[in-house]
């Protein structure tokens, strides 16, 4: 329901972390093994000496300074750039609005009910059920509609569809208290809290 690049932070974390297990390698490594420590200062000692020659090489006419450091602030900043981007793009789709319609009153305005308001409701109503081990409650905008995302965590033992048939009752007298129906999905998982929390069977 949002526009997260779930594909794309996936790939992401997936080179994150596979570089850093490399480097962990290649850590102890250089600190277990002679020859890579030998091989290491020797193949570091000649990289350093490349990087001076190439900075000595690409100074301005007349000044001490290398024009790479330009390039090096350059790629900096388009780095920074996508980072802020990427972050720009995490969790969109989230809306404070979940109706908004003209009021049919004598006094012309228009009627706004926000999502805050769904979310508390259900997430209250949801809160003193045993058979779950979490429940959260999201408001978003699907093609500019507002729409309701009810992600549960039930107990083992409980029986989904059942649990989802409660909860659309639940959304049901929501859309009779709010006036209008919301789209609504629900989102049944499972995760730690239901496999290592207390199991409350329900009868």
């Amino acid at each position: 329901m949002t526009s997260t690049p779930v594909l794309l932070n996936r790939i992401l974390v997936g080179i994150l972390g596979i570089k850093l297990f490399v480097v962990g390698l290649f850590l102890v490594l250089l600190a277990t093994v002679p020859a890579v420590a030998s091989w290491w200062h020797s193949w570091s000692a000649d990289a350093w000496q490349g990087v001076n020659q190439a900075f000595n090489n690409t100074r301005f006419p007349g000044r001490p300074e290398s024009w790479l450091w330009i390039v090096l602030v350059l790629v900096t900043l388009l780095l920074i750039g996508l980072m802020v981007a990427w972050v720009a793009q995490q969790g969109k789709g989230r809306t404070n609005l979940l109706v908004s319609d003209d009021d049919a009153g004598d006094v012309a305005g228009d009627v706004r009910i926000g999502g805050g308001v769904a979310e508390q409701a259900l997430k209250h109503a949801l809160a003193e059920r045993p058979d779950l081990a979490g429940a959260t409650v999201a408001t978003y905008a699907v093609n500019g509609s507002p729409a309701l995302k009810i992600r549960l965590l039930p107990r083992q033992g409980v029986a989904p569809h059942l649990l989802a048939a409660e909860v659309a009752t639940l959304v049901e007298a929501l859309n009779a208290v709010v006036g209008k129906p919301t789209p609504v999905l629900i989102h049944i998982g499972a995760g730690a809290r239901t496999r290592f929390g207390r199991a409350e069977r329900v009868r």
